[in-house]
């Protein structure tokens, strides 16, 4: 029997009142047709000034799962009401609350304050009107409603306390959260949780480790808060330690701790945690997916990410993003055309928002179909900085290094101030395919025009790019130049192109710093061998094998696999 038939059973049936059959019907109802059906009755029966009728009704409209599209309903339903009670006012803020941006909240506050003649705040008004304001940061209208809390003598109630703790724990005024704490006559798990997590926003772990011990009865959030609080400290010890403490361990507790060996580069340790995992769910997949994609193991992603599909798990879009971050790494072209084809036949992913197009961008871009790639870019509705940067390197990688200038110049036309990274993707493509002046040209403006102070990174660049093309004396002094000191890999690149344009002397100075910041690396002995055997000095080729010798350095062989 559908709700719309036993609306109009009831509706047929007599003598009994129709508020007594409406509110069981409401309880019957799942959708937002279903309520609208009930609604129906209710305007029918002339029953739309019964407050406790209206007040189940917008209580039903809030426990929705999934919640209205439109808010507008909801405050329709109530405005028909003449004067609404305060349990009508509560209910209202209480559905604004977690379906509505705050100035809805707020505004049904103050209609309540201004037009509610039988209306006063209750401890029942103001937990979810301060909960919008934590959803929403506000931390001046949060200590609007802390004034109006204790005006209204509200301040002594465990839910309201509670509230106000999270509300400045969550805004980081963490001595007004603990202020406040230290105020309670009585406090709950909540109270103790926000506390906790307060701290743990702010970076204090030890604190938040204290309150924790003093707490009366734990439970899985605060376990949860506890342990996501050292891994983001990267104490992996104390938060491995806590977790195996851990009374009844959930899907949260192991996905903070395989996130923290992820980002530790601990693999071994995050695949172990997630094996043990028995309800795993979307986030622990992408918490293990990612941490192979961003600690080199790109060919693991993607087979966690085949091995996730045969147990019917839907990717999120920040799989997906790494998968394409994976398959990038890998540059396989017949994989990224899978991955392409795979992302735009899932209905679930918003293929319009900007990081999953750039994902796709750069995928497209480094396995080589730069076609797909431009298409991919040209389409975007609207371009950011990271867009631009994954055409750009896309471009460079495959030799276009005057394409990716040109989109960098179109990049600050379109109104985007190039970043520290935009000027180091440009600087590689100009060093790529040798566009000295335009390098030099870059590398001034990002100093001149947009007042960035070069990294070690845009230095190699610049001297890589001087370096291949000849101009060595001029990488020389740019590198002495360097405010701080340059990594061996600067030095290296030179000393590579000193051997590519057969200048000796300079690759003997150079050779010489690289001797003492890598003593051990064969590498460097080699390039300076070779620059002396190019030039038949034989004599100094075996000072140099020699010297190899004396610290006990091998060349590593060379292999074939013919």
């Amino acid at each position: 029997m559908t709700l719309l038939h036993r609306c109009n059973l009831t509706s047929s049936s007599s003598p009994s009142p129709p508020s007594l059959s409406i509110p069981s019907l409401i309880s019957l109802c799942e959708t937002l047709r279903n309520l609208e059906q009930v609604h129906t009755q209710i305007i029918r029966r002339g029953s739309e000034q019964d407050h406790f009728l209206i007040t189940l009704f917008l209580s039903a409209l809030t426990s929705l799962s999934p919640p209205p599209s439109t808010t507008s309903y909801a405050s329709t339903v109530f405005d028909r009401v003449s004067c609404p009670s305060i349990y009508l006012y509560n209910t209202l803020i209480k559905f604004h609350s977690r379906h509505s941006p705050l100035p809805l909240s707020l505004s049904a506050f103050l209609n309540m304050r201004l037009n509610g003649v039988d209306a006063v705040p209750d401890k029942y008004t103001f937990p979810p009107l301060v909960k919008a304001c934590s959803k929403a940061l506000a931390l001046k209208e949060g200590i609007g409603i802390h004034g109006l809390v204790v005006k209204y003598g509200c301040d002594f109630d465990v839910y309201v306390g509670s509230s106000l703790v999270d509300l400045y724990g969550k805004c980081k005024e963490i001595e007004c959260a603990r202020k406040v704490f230290d105020g309670m006559f009585d406090r709950n798990e909540v109270s103790w949780t926000s506390m906790v997590v307060g701290y743990v926003k702010v970076g204090h772990v030890g604190e938040a480790k204290k309150v924790f011990d003093e707490m009366p009865k734990k439970n899985a959030f605060s376990w949860n808060a506890m342990i996501s609080g050292f891994v983001r400290l990267g104490d992996l010890k104390n938060a491995r330690k806590l977790f195996d403490e851990m009374p009844d361990k959930n899907v949260v507790s192991f996905t903070a701790l395989i996130d923290g060996y992820a980002k530790a580069g601990d693999m071994a340790s995050a695949r172990d945690l997630f094996e043990q995992c028995r309800d795993r769910d979307v986030v622990s997949w992408s918490a293990l997916i990612s941490g192979y994609a961003q600690n080199g193991q790109p060919t693991n992603a993607v087979k966690l990410f085949l091995e996730m599909q045969l147990r019917n798990v839907k990717p999120d879009e920040f799989i997906v993003v790494n998968l394409m971050s994976a398959c990038s790494q890998i540059g396989n072209l017949e994989l990224a055309k899978w991955v392409d084809s795979y992302v735009n036949k899932q209905s679930s992913l918003d293929l319009r928002r900007a990081h999953v197009v750039s994902a796709l961008v750069d995928m497209n871009a480094k396995c080589g179909n730069l076609g797909r790639a431009t298409m991919l870019f040209e389409e975007m509705p609207e371009r950011n900085l990271i867009s631009f940067c994954s055409m750009m390197h896309g471009l460079s990688i495959h030799g276009c290094g005057a394409q990716a200038v040109s989109l960098f110049d179109r990049m600050i036309k379109e109104g985007h101030t190039p970043d520290d990274v935009a000027f180091t993707v440009v600087l590689t493509a100009c060093s790529r395919v040798g566009l000295v002046e335009e390098g030099c040209q870059l590398f001034d403006s990002m100093i001149n025009e947009y007042s960035l102070v070069p990294s070690t990174d845009h230095y190699a660049c610049m001297v890589d790019l001087l370096g291949r093309s000849g101009k060595l004396i001029p990488a020389y002094e740019l590198l002495n130049s360097m405010p701080v000191e340059p990594h061996a890999g600067t030095w290296g690149a030179l000393l590579w192109a000193c051997k590519l344009h057969g200048d000796i002397e300079l690759g003997k100075k150079i050779a010489s710093r690289l001797f003492e910041l890598e003593p051990l690396n064969a590498a460097n002995y080699v390039l300076l061998s070779d620059i002396y055997a190019a030039t038949d000095r034989w004599l100094d080729v075996s000072v140099v094998r020699n010297k190899m010798d004396d610290r006990g350095i091998r060349k590593i062989p060379g292999r074939s696999w013919i």
